[in-house]
């Protein structure tokens, strides 16, 4: 069973092609293929298997993208020995909701605005300003291969804050939600 004729042009849209070299790609005319994109045409059978079977080889290619692709080379860090108030400065300031947390050259954690409410609730604002990311941070992150699928980070990213990016070895990148919601333009 074919997808609906009408996603066509949607689908050509989403893997960057001309109607011209889709049209090469298949064997039919550039007319045609616009005149199915309009609807001002119904394809064969046949003509519409090679269409869709031409742009799911595509597709393909075209997912993939990797975890580099997309996320934030910027990454801002901070120490263990850094309180909650610089955390909180440094969001406002790059506005981000979550900063990974170094102890020199080792991720030993992340902070984010989700851990920060959390720790106002259990601590109440007098301790706030003061307390150590030592003692509020949550646990490391997801760390993702520069060269991984883009495809896997949407299941990843519901369960977890952040992930990270690393090149042989080191953290190079951060991609977030709104990040991921990148991959879907």
């Amino acid at each position: 069973m074919l997808p609906r004729i009408d996603s066509i042009k949607q689908i050509r849209l989403k893997v960057g092609i001309t109607q011209k070299k889709l049209a090469t790609m298949t064997g039919v005319s550039t007319s045609m293929i616009n005149q199915i994109e309009s609807g001002r045409s119904q394809p064969s059978y046949e003509t519409a298997k090679r269409v869709f079977d031409s742009l799911a080889s595509l597709e393909g290619k075209s997912s993939s993208h990797k975890a580099g692709d997309f996320c934030s080379k910027d990454v801002v860090k901070l120490k263990p020995s850094n309180t909650l108030h610089d955390a909180i400065k440094k969001m406002h300031e790059s506005s981000i909701s979550q900063i990974p947390i170094f102890n020199g050259q080792e991720l030993v954690g992340v902070i984010s605005e989700d851990g920060i409410v959390k720790h106002l609730a259990d601590v109440g604002e007098s301790e706030l300003k003061n307390a150590k990311l030592a003692d509020t941070m949550e646990p490391v992150p997801p760390i993702v291969d520069y060269d991984t699928p883009a495809n896997v980070l949407v299941p990843l990213i519901r369960y977890s804050k952040c992930i990270l990016v690393s090149k042989k070895s080191k953290i190079i990148g951060i991609i977030t939600a709104s990040d991921t919601l990148k991959m879907m333009e």
